[in-house]
């Protein structure tokens, strides 16, 4: 039967939306990754002794994540462990999906043994490299990767194409093995100041040739002569910044946090907890080995050398034919010692945005809501006699609040409005103006008030935040403030008191470096700036662990703007549960059976 005009004209029609459809999904497409990460424990031989430890695949550091910018993962996350866990993707913007983000009693609470959950991470900003990690007590210690983000199809790096790469993440190792989860929680609980501390620090999961037993699993990274490396650096380690340099070569930085830098050449460089840094290496020395060395810098006063002074190692090593008799050569003369807080701030003050056409700046210039946040070492009152060491216990804070962990992620209590889980009252200023940065400051000024504190923020407000260091408790140090959902400007940084009249004059607004983590300097100040353009609740946090469990942390809850595209997206249909079981008051005991040996 022959089909009428009208017949004709409709499947014409039908097949046009058909087309013009397929079009627009196209433009929206992307690829598309899945992944399963299996977390259990297995024992693991470092430093002559042996310990069993939660990792994810078999293996320290756990799988990379491999994909180009705009791509979607899907995390399968099977928890096979002892007890709960979390993941974070650190680094990634998340757009209005915080319900994958991660951080435990913030945007979801642990997945518990036995069970799994599937995380979205969604790369659409970032590009270079980020990296993943636990987000629950310290697990991150062994449960950590890093996240490589390619220029998108059709994109090319900002400079010559490596010949190769390598992947550099620098660890932590703590002798408590599994068990430093519950010594933290006895730590915590009783008041003592002595938290866990890392016995060491390794180089992709090996202390390298300066350790007991360890010289004959030290990662090498083969190179060619007369080619070039991207070496992609992640420091995973728990509370420790890092100087890491290589002998007889130079590095040049070109990309930080997820996104692009100036080129600047360095002899080392000075790597905080959580930040990533892209680095180009030419093989151009004499054919040899030669040593990449990481030692801690320790910005505590000088009189505090309570941290292991050993150096991390692995050794570059070309190929051809040379001896290997003698030993790799050593940066003697371009690592900086421990304490070299001048080496420190002389590498964060050289840091640039790209700011290219394809990698502009957007700066923030008219700013709405300004904030002003101390973060110092504080204490804080013990109730009911719940302190084995007195009325009071070693606290940290911002503004004077020391943040305390709900019983219900602030997450889910702000999206089905559950009362009484925390308030909605940071302050954007501190109590009280002093010397932040003196000598002899007043025991009156070091108590501190415990509290579940979130600041609202309207979508799409223009934010300007300065952090201050203070000196009390004679403990000043740097404090790498990392915000989830969130990459920032650092506009300006100094030592002393911040001076709100004169040192914004020397702001850089045209090509401030754009990361997600940076340090407070030691007795100084740090401001930043973002467009609070990503709805949601948000964690941020001094990146130092012990730091962290001591209060330096509180939650942006950004609000929803006018339209869906605007507004935080409905939760998935499964989350971990908020149970009495599954807190970070109950770790799951017991003996793991059949666990794999040595990675």
């Amino acid at each position: 039967m022959a089909k009428t005009s009208s017949d004709a004209s409709n499947i014409f029609l039908a097949a046009i939306f058909l087309f013009l459809g397929s079009v627009v999904l196209g433009a929206q497409a992307k690829n598309v990754h899945y992944y399963d990460f299996v977390l259990r424990e297995i024992n693991v031989t470092r430093n002559c002794t042996t310990k069993t430890i939660l990792v994810v695949n078999d293996s320290l550091p756990g799988p990379t994540i491999r994909v180009q910018k705009g791509d979607l993962v899907y995390v399968k996350v099977h928890n096979q462990g002892l007890y709960g866990v979390t993941l974070h993707w650190h680094g990634v913007k998340q757009p209005r999906n915080p319900w994958s983000d991660g951080p435990e009693y913030i945007t979801q609470c642990a997945i518990p043994p036995g069970t799994d959950f599937t995380y979205e991470v969604n790369l659409t900003e970032e590009e270079g490299t980020v990296w993943w990690h636990a987000h629950s007590e310290w697990t991150r210690s062994t449960v950590h990767g890093a996240i490589v983000v390619l220029p998108q199809e059709g994109s090319s790096f900002p400079f010559a194409t490596p010949d190769g790469e390598h992947i550099v993440v620098l660890g932590s190792w703590y002798k408590e093995g599994n068990s430093l989860n519950e010594a933290l929680e006895m730590e915590l609980s009783g008041g003592s100041p002595e938290e866990p501390h890392a016995a060491g620090y390794m180089i992709n999961g090996q202390f390298g040739d300066f350790v007991q037993c360890s010289n004959e699993t030290t990662h090498h990274f083969f190179v060619d002569y007369g080619k070039t490396y991207l070496f992609r650096i992640v420091n995973a380690g728990v509370s420790s910044d890092m100087f890491v340099s290589i002998a007889d070569h130079n590095m040049t930085l070109v990309g930080m946090d997820g996104a692009y830098t100036k080129p600047v050449v360095f002899s080392y460089l000075m790597i905080e907890p959580g930040q990533t840094m892209d680095i180009l290496v030419s093989a151009n020395q004499s054919p040899g080995r030669y040593y990449m060395a990481a030692q801690r810098f320790s910005s505590e006063d000088m009189i505090y050398d309570e941290f292991p002074h050993l150096v991390a190692t692995a050794i570059i090593q070309y190929s051809g034919n040379y001896s290997l008799t003698s030993p790799p050569s050593y940066p003697n003369d371009t690592l900086p010692v421990y304490h070299n807080y001048s080496a420190a701030a002389s590498f964060n003050q050289q840091l640039r945005s790209l700011g290219t056409e394809e990698h502009p700046v957007d700066v923030p210039h008219n700013v709405t809501t300004r904030m002003f946040i101390t973060a110092s070492m504080n204490d804080v009152s013990c109730p009911d006699d719940s302190c084995y060491f007195g009325d009071y216990k070693d606290a940290t804070a911002v503004n004077n609040i020391s943040w305390v962990d709900p019983s219900v992620d602030v997450l889910q209590a702000y999206y089905r409005n559950i009362s009484g889980i925390y308030t909605a009252d940071f302050p954007d200023f501190p109590p009280l103006m002093y010397n932040f940065t003196g000598d002899d400051l007043s025991s009156s000024l070091v108590m501190a008030n415990a509290g579940t504190a979130v600041k609202v923020l309207n979508y799409n407000e223009t934010v300007e935040i300065v952090f201050q260091g203070t000196n009390l408790v004679g403990a000043s140090a740097y404090h790498p403030m990392h915000t989830h959902g969130y990459s920032f400007y650092v506009v300006g940084l100094g030592l002393g008191n911040f001076d709100n009249e004169t040192d914004p004059l020397v702001y850089n607004l045209v090509d401030p470096p754009k990361v997600n983590t940076f340090g407070v300097p030691k007795r100084g100040w740090l401001a930043i700036r973002f467009r609070a353009d990503n709805p949601g609740v948000w964690y941020w946090h001094c990146h130092i662990d012990r730091h962290m469990s001591w209060g330096m942390s509180s939650v942006l809850i950004v609000k929803n703007g006018d339209t869906e595209e605007t507004s935080m997206r409905p939760p998935p249909s499964y989350m971990p549960p908020c149970t009495a079981s599954n807190s970070k008051d109950k770790l799951f005991g017991g003996t793991a059976q059949n666990l794999k040996s040595d990675i």
